[in-house]
């Protein structure tokens, strides 16, 4: 899969692309990751499930969406003549949702790639994450890989000690990229309430808070992997994006960003292109793993 630009926005902090159509423009984006897609419909987790935190926020939404299904019928059709690679990020409780939901989205031309999220709690193992061990990794990255025959990307999770390891694992079983990295786990108290401040008490931090965790990771793991590495974790900015690449990152996610700047991915964009004209840079790929 050949971007336009790196720049990406990250699962679950931008909808459908549909909803940020009126305020920038989708087609100049690289590529743009559809919310959470799961087997079923869900209802996702009580509220509250959202805080605001010092540098960053707290989620535990618990992928609300109305199911595969409902995507294929409903939102595919609108967003499938969009001028930017279509990525839908994939979710699920066993294995067999994992590859059900590859299968049904197969067929559809304009889907460019399936970013598959192995940080859900595999039901049938007591709720641990497929991503956090070697072998879960592998596994569901195995099944998928028969399942979707285009361009599928392994979405890590950072709550391991090793994350080079997980990411050698999913390289091994076919994966062709991966990204990273997902919410850390974190938690929020209100003291005045004396209770959490999310329903489920965790919840995933995300924003500049753990730019320099995600830094580190992306900068191991593309030392560890063959495959491209997409980079995400806290970036704001064109220098953030910059600073990842230089980390090895071929391409970039932005997520929390949309929630504060709607506009940002343009930004970051035009502040990449700005970079390239003042170092010199003809060919963004020039300046892949530097540090």
């Amino acid at each position: 899969m050949r971007l336009k630009n790196p720049v990406m926005t990250a699962s679950g902090t931008f909808g459908y692309g549909l909803e940020f159509a009126d305020i920038i423009d989708l087609d100049r984006l690289g590529g743009y990751i559809v919310k959470g897609t799961t087997l079923n419909a869900r209802e996702g987790n009580p509220y509250p499930r959202m805080a605001e935190t010092p540098a960053g926020m707290l989620n535990a939404v618990g992928l609300q969406n109305k199911g595969v299904n409902y995507f294929i019928e409903h939102i595919y059709p609108k967003i499938k003549d969009v001028d930017s690679k279509m990525v839908v990020n994939v979710s699920g409780a066993k294995l067999s949702d994992y590859v059900e939901v590859c299968q049904k989205l197969a067929p559809l031309d304009k889907v460019a790639a399936v970013e598959i999220n192995i940080s859900c709690p595999n039901v049938k193992q007591g709720g641990m994450a497929f991503g956090t061990t070697c072998q879960g990794a592998a596994e569901v990255t195995r099944a998928c890989r028969e399942a979707f025959p285009r361009t599928m990307i392994i979405k890590l999770s950072p709550n391991v000690t090793d994350i080079a390891s997980i990411a050698l694992a999913a390289e091994a079983e076919g994966a062709d990229s991966v990204s990273l990295i997902n919410t850390l786990l974190g938690m929020a108290i209100d003291a005045e309430r004396q209770r959490p401040c999310l329903s489920t008490i965790t919840g995933g931090l995300s924003g500049p808070a753990v730019k320099p965790v995600a830094l580190r990771m992306v900068w191991q793991v593309a030392h560890a992997v063959k495959i491209p590495v997409i980079g995400l974790g806290g970036i704001t900015t064109a220098t953030d994006a910059i600073e990842f690449m230089l980390a090895g990152a071929r391409a970039i996610q932005i997520g929390t960003a949309n929630f504060i700047d709607p506009s940002v991915t343009m930004k970051v964009i035009d502040g990449i292109e700005d970079y390239c004209q003042r170092h010199g840079v003809s060919d963004i790929n020039e300046i892949v793993g530097l540090v």
